[in-house]
């Protein structure tokens, strides 16, 4: 039952994560939007007839800032990915091939991938300074938008590394000691597991 619902938030993280990260909304003003990947410009009024581009390199990312965070966003979600399939495989095989079903594998991964994405959007910020977004934004510096509002998608990357610092964390198990004996609590069993402590 848990595995199920482990992968199951794997998953929908990973996919969430897709989104926000080809999302052009990350900061907009009434007439452009632009996120890390994509942007777009439309007419005034008229949100419904854009245009788009997808930056096909690196090369064409406009800031340095804005490369890095791409890369770090990027690298952080790929490994996001790897671990929800990796999780989705661990959770339908057979139980004789994966003997440890009471505990999630591969924590670290997600706490990996969720420090790779931390670090990626407080990075990006910083790309509002350069002359692309300073002639959409006006008044832009680094971490001030200037006359660019904060976009959904950007909020959205912002919910999805919370949910995923959040992940690794409840599925350590919590230990205590009392009276010479170490009690494991572990949320993904509903038993206590007593361990003899050993003398040293």
């Amino acid at each position: 039952m848990f595995s199920s619902v482990w992968v199951a938030l794997g998953l929908s993280l990973t996919c969430t994560s897709a989104l926000s990260l080809i999302s052009p909304a990350w900061f907009q003003t009434p007439t452009f939007s632009f996120g890390i990947l994509t942007y777009c410009s439309w007419p005034q009024g008229n949100s419904w007839n854009q245009s788009c581009v997808t930056f096909s390199s690196l090369e064409d990312i406009p800031d340095f800032a804005w490369k890095v965070s791409a890369v770090m966003l990027l690298g952080g979600w790929l490994l996001l990915a790897f671990n929800a399939i990796f999780l989705l495989s661990w959770a339908v095989a057979p139980k004789g091939l994966c003997p440890r079903r009471n505990s999630v594998p591969m924590p670290g991964v997600q706490a990996v991938a969720a420090t790779a994405m931390i670090m990626g959007l407080l990075v990006f910020p910083i790309g509002l300074a350069s002359p692309f977004v300073k002639e959409v934004c006006e008044a832009s510096s680094m971490y001030h938008g200037g006359k660019c509002c904060l976009g959904w998608g950007y909020t959205t990357a912002i919910l999805n590394v919370v949910l995923a610092s959040l992940l690794p964390i409840i599925s350590w198990p919590h230990r205590t000691k009392v009276q010479g004996r170490t009690i494991i609590f572990s949320s993904a069993t509903e038993r206590i597991i007593l361990v003899p402590e050993m003398n040293k």
